[in-house]
């Protein structure tokens, strides 16, 4: 074993940043992507970005979609996670052209697989997401998006119309270089088991939700 030992007898510098690794065909059910993989050496983490069409470099539609493995894969009434992903994919084909960076690393706001469904016993005995969180000793958010910003840069991506309701996502691409010329809402419908959740990501973490409006005017 050689414990990664240069031909000098010296450690190899470890890698840093991200480092595009595979580009490959990916069909779908929504239209053919390319699924461009890619390794973050800072956080160990693999990251992917699903690429439709030739996106050019102004104005992009682009998705910076959160890992969540019981709304994307399982079908989790308690977020929309999984309809927006949906909806995400659906949008980029509808327009031509487009990118969803796929954020591992991101479940639970950032906590972890284990944490969140901790977080989520704790949202069925009456915490709201945020108080669950902070009970558990936890952030509130501990996501990170340079990652997302590096990538798109790789892309050839200036400037992105962002589908999210989310303005911390907008913020954050821009203090990492990254412009965004629109925020692009994608608002899906709630159901009886995630009202309380949406209602708590637009009062507590400034989600932009109107369409709240009128089911909280009539309950």
């Amino acid at each position: 074993m050689t414990d990664n030992i240069g031909v000098l007898g010296k450690k190899a510098p470890q890698r840093t940043g991200v480092e595009r690794v595979v580009n490959a065909p990916l069909p779908t059910v929504y239209g053919k992507f390319q699924a461009i993989g890619y390794m973050d050496h800072d956080r160990g983490d693999e990251q992917v970005a699903l690429v439709y069409g030739e996106i050019g470099t102004d104005d992009v539609l682009i998705r910076l979609h959160s890992e969540c493995l019981t709304g994307d894969a399982f079908g989790s009434q308690h977020c929309e996670c999984g309809d927006q992903l949906d909806a995400a994919l659906r949008a980029v084909v509808s327009e031509g052209a487009g990118v969803v960076v796929y954020l591992r690393g991101h479940e639970g706001r950032g906590i972890g697989l284990l944490a969140k469904l901790r977080a989520m016993a704790l949202q069925a005995e009456g915490l709201d997401t945020v108080e669950a969180n902070l009970a558990l000793g936890l952030p509130v958010d501990a996501r990170d998006y340079g990652v997302a910003a590096r990538i798109l840069d790789d892309l050839g991506v200036k400037s992105v119309r962002l589908m999210s309701n989310n303005p911390r996502k907008r913020e954050a691409l821009v203090s990492h270089g990254i412009s965004v010329a629109e925020q692009v809402p994608l608002l899906i419908p709630p159901c009886e088991n995630n009202i309380t959740y949406l209602r708590t990501k637009r009062e507590r973490l400034d989600h932009h939700l109107p369409h709240l409006d009128a089911v909280v005017s009539s309950s």
